[in-house]
């Protein structure tokens, strides 16, 4: 007997000789021997997708329930599958379920030991359903409860980031274009560009599960079935919206795992890029935050290091999430309809994503509700670099009247001649602007410091602390009303 605490392999002895004797017992009328050992290696799933045992007892308890309601099952029967299924749910919460490697997957397993302790009625379980509606309805049932984790934990990463962003609403540090300083913009309206990026994840999630909330259980093996099931009372049972159209569609579907995998790689790239800039913003040369011990460590040699290892390990899991999707999408990419053994291949990659974008999520938001901004760091950076260039070309543009192409070409020699002084814009003197642009007067001096750049953003989506702070507050009210509902 194996503890299912431990690994499982094809060696792996078998618990029970009645339940896996010869060939395997769900197909062994056809075989008289049992397969070979590598076909044993190659063909089990048990090994990964007993992780999905919830999802196959909450079916099989739903199947049970309709054959009984159309009378293929009896009320006894269905009883003794309830009270069996309930036991074997203990075990395996117990970590005393007997997983056998020869019976291939978790619904055989399930479906055996039911067997040995209720006897024919776990046998009569299976009637009207083939493993691979059964395994469909079992995986949609798992993204699904997947995606429902990572929305929240999506959720709760906004909220971070947006009581950040309310708290530095006014904090001004230099935003860049192509890590160049580009204008002056604050801290918060930098956060909360990530809560705008969470939140199309989230609706990408969402728009995910409603298109999977079709139940597949019913189309039996390909073709449906001559029982006179009700298919929607499955589907109600089991909270999906109603039962899938086609039969053909229902076991050969993996559009749902795709469509999830593929939402996962896109949240996975923009943690990435956040991580990049934490690392980025923790390095000496930049000094924008600081991150505590919480989430650093330091180095074996040099003793003055502090390395913003989580940032860079949620910036490594985008490559385990995107090979995921490019993996199953390899997979299904040539299979003929309906069912292939190769779409066993399709839940370690859902799997291994779901779990690295969960750990990705979850340091990202205790990195952010950890970090530290040096505030004034971040204000005189984001001066300089020729920041408020931008903000003397509108000025032309409004005082002046010059077209913009001018004003942008006047300050670009202004640039330049600051630039020979080794001095910035709003250190140029009246005189040597006016020689550039002789309508120029002391008022420009007005529009370049820091704060009158980032105050001026008004427009919608701006960087004005008003705005900000505006932003932040919708963000907040929407989040708490969401997460304590």
């Amino acid at each position: 007997m194996n503890d299912s605490s431990q690994p499982l392999t094809a060696q792996t002895p078998r618990p029970a000789e009645t339940r896996s004797a010869g060939a395997n017992a769900s197909w062994g009328g056809r075989f008289a021997a049992g397969p070979a050992q590598i076909m044993s290696d190659i063909n089990a799933s048990i090994g990964f997708d007993k992780r999905i045992w919830r999802q196959d007892i909450r079916g099989s308890l739903a199947h049970a329930a309709m054959l009984a309601g159309i009378g293929v099952l009896s009320t006894d029967d269905e009883a003794a599958i309830i009270e069996g299924l309930a036991a074997i749910g203990a075990e395996i919460e117990a970590g005393v379920f007997p997983f056998d490697v020869a019976l291939e997957d978790i619904h055989m397993n399930i479906e055996a030991r039911l067997t040995e302790r209720i006897g024919d009625a776990g046998r009569r379980l299976h009637t009207a359903r083939s493993r691979n509606d059964q395994v469909a309805t079992d995986f949609k049932l798992w993204v699904r409860d997947a995606i429902d984790g990572l929305s929240g934990q999506m959720a709760d990463l906004m909220l971070a980031l947006a009581q950040r962003a309310a708290e530095h609403a006014s904090h001004p540090m230099p935003g860049f274009t192509h890590l160049q300083t580009a204008q002056p913009v604050t801290f918060g309206h930098h956060l909360l560009a990530y809560v705008e990026m969470l939140a199309r994840d989230r609706s990408r999630l969402a728009d995910c599960r409603r298109r999977l909330n079709e139940c597949p259980l019913g189309g039996a093996a390909l073709a449906g079935t001559s029982f006179p099931i009700d298919r929607h009372q499955t589907a109600a049972a089991l909270g999906f919206d109603g039962p899938t159209a086609n039969s053909i569609d229902s076991v050969s579907d993996r559009d749902f795992a795709l469509e999830f995998l593929g939402a996962a790689a896109i949240c996975a790239v923009h943690l990435s890029r956040f991580a990049e800039e934490i690392v980025i913003w923790c390095s000496a040369p930049f000094r924008f935050i600081r991150l505590s011990d919480a989430f650093t460590t330091g180095s074996s040699i040099m003793p003055q290091k502090r390395n913003p290892d989580a940032a860079e390990l949620v910036r490594a899991k985008t490559g385990r999430i995107a090979g995921s999707l490019v993996a199953l999408l390899t997979v299904m990419k040539g299979l003929p309809l309906s069912y292939g053994k190769d779409m066993q291949e399709d839940k370690e990659p859902v799997f291994e994503a779901a779990d690295a974008l969960a750990l990705a999520l979850a340091a990202t938001a205790g990195m952010v509700r950890d970090l530290m901004p040096e505030l004034a760091r971040m204000e005189v950076a984001a001066g300089q670099g020729f920041a408020t260039a931008t903000d003397l070309a509108d000025w032309l543009v409004r005082t002046l009247k010059l077209p913009f192409r001018q004003a942008h070409h006047v300050t670009g020699k202004l640039v330049a001649l600051a630039e020979a002084r080794d001095v910035d814009l709003a250190q140029l003197d009246l005189g040597a602007m006016q020689s550039i642009e002789p309508g120029i007067t002391a008022d420009v001096y007005g529009v370049l410091t820091v704060a009158a750049s980032v105050s001026s953003r008004t427009s919608h989506g701006g960087t004005a602390p008003a705005n900000v702070a505006r932003e932040a507050a919708r963000w907040l009210t929407a989040l708490d009303r969401e997460l304590v509902a």
